[in-house]
């Protein structure tokens, strides 16, 4: 590991986009501490830290929210205009074509999803505004600017802030180590490690943390042997002849993930479970929607009905995003076929079954890692099990293996030897 990063730095290129990265980053976390004007920081911060809609939201802000600081917001908005655009590629017959166009195609697709995060964005700051209500009345001096321009400033500054992320994770991914939006989802979320760990060991037990960590790391190992696993599909290329050449005749395979979903389908879930939470701040008079964020947000209701919804959006993101006719016609075209599989209706029926199969794993694994820690923090109300609960941690695996390979790349690229042996 040690040597691998000695050589990223010894290439001068590679050296250049990890420092710019890391500058990038640093930018990041100072903007995470600039608090918009006119509020009551006391009064968010406890109003955060006793509502588990709210600490997710300041977990993937990397404390921003606590702070109710000019990235507030995080990466959120963009994480779910992507998805709502990947959701519409498989709608919209369009979108699914600029999708298949290339360069040019998916300059428009990003193109909407800025403005779209720039939506979501001012819905969610309408909403910031509902919720912390209380610190802004609060906040308010006499002979102080109207209130009313006060929210407008606000409002205006965290969707300045959420432009701001996304522009800082698109020149990570085009002029630093690439997978910019990843990274910066990765350093929020690590950045609340140490202070959790000092929360774990003030209010329970310097022995039950040690303990917490060693599970943790076990489960690091377990995510990432579940993260590189695949299902081999062998294929076969027929042999032509042209001229006094023989061209094809050649195998390989394809390679279908375990978990092809990754952390989408527990975004999904969580998203649904949580939005009567969100509803219950624009409609506070309304008992019965009270009841139901209540009994979605947290017990034996929630974790039953998470991870039905995890297994279901597992297979339902696969399904969208993994095109079994698209690949059997791939195969038919290029002169490949599955050994002992008919081409055409057949190939498709088989990759089917075996995505079908693979999946199934994945999903419960995915849903066993989102619910178990939400029954032991119920059990032990323990900070270091709040923040870094399977969730966080899947979250923090798969970007830290994407970077990985992403430098492994480069490196091989100059004749380096790698992370991966």
């Amino acid at each position: 590991m040690l040597t691998a990063i000695a050589n990223a730095f010894r290439v001068p290129e590679l050296r250049r986009k990890i420092l710019f990265t890391l500058a990038i980053i640093g930018l990041y976390r100072v903007g995470s501490f600039i608090p918009v004007p006119g509020v009551n920081l006391d009064v968010i911060k406890s109003q955060v830290e006793g509502q588990a809609t709210l600490g997710l939201l300041n977990l993937f802000s990397g404390g921003a929210l606590e702070q109710f600081a000019v990235f507030s917001l995080g990466i959120m908005p963009y994480i779910t205009s992507s998805i709502i655009m990947q959701l519409l590629q498989g709608v919209i017959p369009q979108i699914e074509r600029w999708q298949k166009e290339g360069e040019s195609g998916q300059r428009r697709i990003t193109q909407i999803t800025r403005y779209m995060t720039l939506g979501i964005a001012l819905l969610q700051s309408f909403g910031l505004l509902t919720v912390f209500r209380q610190a802004l009345a609060s906040s308010a001096a006499p002979g102080s600017l109207p209130t009313w321009f006060t929210n407008a400033v606000i409002v205006v500054t965290l969707i300045a802030g959420t432009a701001l992320i996304m522009w800082f994770g698109e020149l990570i991914t085009q002029r630093g180590i690439g997978n910019g939006m990843s990274l910066l989802i990765f350093t929020s979320i690590v950045s609340r490690f140490p202070i959790a760990i000092v929360q774990s060991i003030q209010f329970g037990s310097g022995l039950f943390t040690l303990a917490l960590i060693v599970i943790t790391l076990f489960i690091i190992a377990a995510i990432v042997m579940m993260e590189r696993a695949q299902r081999r599909i062998p294929v076969q290329y027929a042999k032509r002849v042209v001229g006094r050449k023989v061209y094809g005749g050649s195998g390989t395979y394809i390679p279908l993930k375990i978990n092809g979903a990754n952390v989408v389908p527990i975004i999904f879930a969580s998203a649904l479970l949580f939005f009567p939470s969100q509803l219950i701040y624009f409609f506070p008079g309304v008992d019965w929607l009270q009841s139901v964020a209540n009994a979605l947000a947290r017990g034996p209701v929630n974790w039953a009905l998470e991870f039905v919804l995890i297994v279901f959006f597992t297979y339902f993101y696969t399904a969208l995003v993994f095109n079994p006719i698209d690949l059997s016609d791939n195969l038919r075209k290029s002169g490949g076929f599955i050994p002992g599989v008919r081409p055409g209706s057949a190939t498709v029926r088989y990759i089917e079954n075996v995505l079908n199969r693979i999946t199934l794993p994945g999903a419960l694994f995915l849903g066993t890692i989102a619910v178990v820690p939400s029954m032991v923090f119920m059990a032990t109300n323990n900070a270091l099990v709040q923040q870094f609960g399977g969730t966080s941690i899947l979250i923090m695996v798969g970007v830290a293996l994407e970077t990985m390979t992403q430098i492994e790349s480069q490196l091989k690229m100059r004749h380096y030897e790698g992370f991966f042996k």
